[in-house]
């Protein structure tokens, strides 16, 4: 290996030292193998690189052949090793369709000479967007471009930089993105669209360049969630093929979010309210060259340009005056536009200066005749494309052809894997993609050091064409190896540790690739076969990714096209469970998303598969809580702790116990539910986002904050208040925010119990803003009732019992009746403070009797306790409010609710009191 002999590597508590050939666990010596041991000293020589699994191969298995199952199976033994992923901790990221990276901070340690430890990148400052791409050295001719946009876009709504593909306007858009930066304190979101093919995804990528996670179905609604009261800057580029999609979200960002700002680069005005439009001509170049120096030749921007890019690809060029001038005559040809300067400086280090203007000349005399019909400039880029095209070799040429199937980012082993067949073999398709890279026809993306390729918008697009127009059959033979690509990719990823998926960042920018997979495979000329699978692959990254919707559509088509012989299979079983939760999420708790869960586990028990039994029947679990059949919830959670003891594994038994400790809790059995939830948590691994997606939610934070509900109930107020702040706390971390809403609303349950009013506001404030943020419909409306809740216990009526009545309203239309029984009480404590008995007394027994039907027993004893206190208002007398009391105090007393037995015990005595009894 690479590292000197006395050389050490530090990363956590573990120690690498090659030459020694040994590992250290806080200065323990570490069992490993040797292919493991070999492979962690490649991964740590280059911290944060990807490194192509054909790399990696390459390295560590120089002297054998060996597959890539090989790889897997020892990269997963490693991550084991190390212990990644457990509590936080994080080693080694995968790649989806590239490879894998070492992310954990290194430190090297050694003898006099060697190579000083990498200085650390600082990490963004909480609510920034750092992600735009790296600025180019010299931006060249657009100073008085850069100039105007510096002056008028911070205080223009929308700015759209306009002009024909490669005059620079995506160059331009990133320079005035850096430059503008600190005026919107650091938050700047870049998004590309070029690798967009469906425009119904358009909001969903701007959320996610945003950093945003939006876990429903409106993804707008998140972005101005993030932006309406702040400063924000929105790049967008290259919109012209989702144009429409684009301005209706621009305009309601123009209506909605007044300290935002859009700078939008296209082939034309978005044209909505508000806009400004820079239209971006063509880089100055000499109309008339006879007369003029060298000097003033070299002096247009059109000329500099073409000298900095064929001087860059051959530095012994000399430009004397004869290649000035013929320099000069390329860029009026070529009308001063960017990307067809570059493409021709570049073959000026092939050909010559002299050849390359010659055969521009023969190429385009055709194409110059025509160049002024309405798009001009495309015209001049299609025959620049066509040109470069020509000069390719045949395999070339087939090469360039094949990659035009990927939408964004590409490794070599995926280039080869498509490109490759019985035509032209792998060898053969490495050597055109060198060649291809030096021509500048595929380029490189080194700024995150992960050896990927991409093909520029347009050059994807030629190609595409060229390669449509060899027939069909080729076509769709590349797009089929494509798409069993990134089949196999993800497949293999789900094969290993679910934190694989823990770095959203690999799987955003495979994106392009899969969704376009998906297309194909879906299309009139797809592969039905792959599609399916496919579906049940990446229904997982579009969950991680929170693009719900996404997700269903592909599930639920996948499923609509389902074949007999893929029936009761696994990947149906994959296909429902993914259906069934975004139903759940983005169109509510509706009978197909309850049907989805209940086909999922029918599949996994016929298949005797016992821990996606228990997966499921924890999203059945809460699937009937919300929708209030609490007694079918508590034998799904009965079946999930049968399930679980026959795994035998902690974590099953966590997630088992935490169903049954809810159900109990629900259900009024607090000495039940106590025992429960508390080995549910000693049996919990660490919370991590990736396990939460995989279930569903976070059945260890619903543990602590059910125990919270419990122990309040049971006596233990501080006990009770600790882990509510606890739950919050880590579902905060966890970022997820279905869990933590959850964490919130029992959080503010516990809060409203102590009568602790300044907690329960401050987390009605974070559930309002989680709720908000995510679009998350039934907790808006759940935000909204507990603000009345939160009035009635000031004894402020006024507004909130129509606030409440509302709430209640929402939330049955959505089937979310989880917390009606929380709303109905506080309507009821308002309307007794206005001394409305008849209606308290009519909505009290009609929630009484709901609750002893479905099962939700928890809160029987203070729906008996409310009851008798208005019967006692009521009647002249008080016998009807003391043998409601005393049967209130029994229930309390059987479930183990001393603090109900409080409450209950002081209205007793005070009641006595009133009627002047002793007894």
């Amino acid at each position: 290996m690479d590292q000197q002999l006395g050389e050490r590597i530090c990363f956590g508590p573990f120690a690498l030292s090659p030459g020694a050939r040994l590992l250290t666990r806080d200065g323990a010596p570490v069992e490993i193998g040797g292919r493991s041991f070999d492979l962690l000293v490649v991964l740590t020589e280059q911290p944060g690189r990807v490194l192509s699994k054909r790399e990696l191969l390459k390295r560590v298995w120089s002297d054998v052949v060996v597959e890539d199952g090989s790889l897997r199976f020892h990269m997963a033994g490693l991550r084991k090793l190390l212990g990644d992923g457990v509590d936080g901790a994080r080693y080694i990221a995968t790649q989806v369709g590239v490879g894998y990276a070492f992310v954990a901070p290194v430190e090297r340690q050694g003898i006099a000479g060697t190579q000083a430890p990498e200085p650390a990148v600082e990490a963004p400052r909480p609510g920034t967007v750092l992600n735009l791409p790296a600025r180019l050295p010299h931006l060249i001719g657009r100073e008085r471009d850069l100039a105007f946009l510096e002056t008028r876009a911070v205080d223009t709504p929308v700015f759209s930089i306009v002009g024909p593909a490669g005059v620079g306007k995506t160059s331009l858009a990133i320079e005035i993105g850096h430059q503008l930066a600190p005026a919107f304190d650091e938050r700047v979101a870049f998004v590309d669209f070029s690798m967009l093919e469906n425009p119904t995804v358009v909001a969903s990528m701007i959320s996610g360049a945003m950093g945003l996670s939006a876990q429903s179905g409106d993804p707008l609604a998140v972005i101005l969630a993030h932006i309406r009261d702040r400063p924000f800057l929105l790049l967008l580029d290259n919109c012209e093929h989702v144009i429409i999609q684009i301005a209706e979200i621009v305009e309601r960002i123009v209506e909605e979010a007044p300290g935002a700002r859009v700078l939008a680069t296209s082939r034309e005005p978005l044209r909505v309210r508000g806009e400004h439009v820079l239209r971006l001509d063509a880089l100055a170049y000499p109309e008339e060259i006879d007369g003029l120096s060298r000097a003033e030749l070299l002096a247009f921007p059109a000329v500099e340009l073409f000298c900095e890019r064929a001087g860059a690809a051959d530095s012994t060029l000399v430009i004397d005056d004869e290649a000035a001038r013929l320099i000069a005559e390329l860029c009026q040809r070529l009308d001063g536009m960017a990307l067809p300067i570059e493409l021709a400086a570049v073959r000026v280090a092939t050909h010559g200066l002299a050849a390359t203007a010659r055969q521009l000349g023969e190429r385009f005399s055709l194409g110059w005749s025509g160049r002024r019909t309405a798009q001009p400039r495309q015209q001049t880029l299609q025959a620049t494309l066509d040109w470069s095209y020509d000069l390719l070799s045949e395999a070339e040429r087939i090469v360039l052809e094949r990659l035009s199937v990927f939408v964004g980012p590409f490794s070599i082993d995926a280039a080869l894997a498509v490109a490759a067949d019985a035509e032209i073999g792998s060898d053969a398709v490495a050597v055109a993609l060198d060649e291809l890279v030096s021509k500048s026809l595929v380029a490189p993306d080194r700024s995150r050091r992960t050896d990927t390729y991409r093909l520029l918008e347009m050059t994807r697009a030629h190609a595409r064409e060229k390669l449509r127009a060899r027939g069909l059959p080729l076509y769709a033979a590349a797009a089929r190896r494509h798409a069993a690509f990134f089949l196999a990719e993800l497949e293999a990823v789900a094969e290993q540790d679910e934190d694989v998926l823990q770095d959203t960042r690999p799987l955003r920018m495979q994106l392009g690739n899969i969704r376009s997979a998906l297309d194909w495979s879906f299309g009139q000329d797809g592969d039905a076969r792959i599609a399916f699978r496919l579906a049940a692959a990446s229904a997982p990254v579009f969950l991680n990714l929170s693009h719900m919707i996404e997700c269903r559509t592909w599930t639920a088509r996948a499923l609509a096209e389902i074949e007999d012989g893929q029936r009761g299979t696994a990947t149906e079983l994959e296909l429902q469970a993914a259906l069934g939760i975004t139903l759940m999420f983005t169109r509510g708790n509706s009978e197909a998303a309850g049907h989805a869960l209940v086909r999922a586990l029918e599949i996994a028990t016929a298949l005797d598969d016992r821990w996606n039994q228990l997966r499921l029947l924890g999203r059945l679990h809460i699937f009937h809580e919300r929708i209030g059949e609490y007694d079918i919830a508590m034998r799904q959670a009965e079946r999930a702790v049968e399930v679980a003891e026959a795994i035998g594994a902690p974590e099953a038994i966590g997630v088992a116990y935490s169903l049954a400790g809810i159900s109990h809790h629900l259900h009024g059995d607090q000495t039940r539910a106590r025992p429960a939830l508390e080995l549910s948590i000693r049996q919990s691994p660490p919370s991590i986002r990736s396990r939460t997606i995989h279930y569903g939610f976070d059945h260890r934070n619903r543990s602590i904050i059910a125990l919270a509900r419990t122990l309040w109930l049971v006596g233990d107020t501080d006990g009770a208040n600790r882990l509510a702040r606890q739950a919050v706390d880590e579902a905060t971390r966890l970022n997820h925010a279905v869990t933590h809403c959850i964490a919130l609303i029992w959080s503010l349950s516990v809060h409203l119990w102590m009568e602790d009013l300044a907690a329960a506001e401050a987390d009605l404030a974070a559930f309002n803003e989680c709720a908000e943020n995510n679009a998350l419909g039934p907790y808006v409306a759940a935000a909204a009732g507990f603000r009345g809740e939160l009035a009635i216990r000031r004894s402020q009526t006024g507004e909130a019992l129509d606030i409440l009545r509302d709430s209640l309203s929402r939330l049955r239309a959505a089937r979310y009746d989880l917390l009606t029984t929380t709303f109905s009480i506080a309507l009821a404590r308002g309307l007794v403070l206005e001394a409305r008995y008849p209606e308290a007394l009519e909505l009290i027994d009609a929630t009484i009797a709901r609750c002893t039907a479905n099962g939700e027993r928890v809160s029987l004893p203070e729906l008996l306790r409310l009851k008798a206190g208005i019967a006692a208002r009521c009647t002249s007398g008080t016998d009807a409010g003391r043998a409601l009391l005393e049967d209130a105090l029994a229930l309390a007393h059987a479930q183990g609710a001393l603090a109900w037995e409080h409450a209950i015990s002081a209205d007793l005595a005070a009641l006595s009191v009133a009627s002047g009894s002793t007894g």
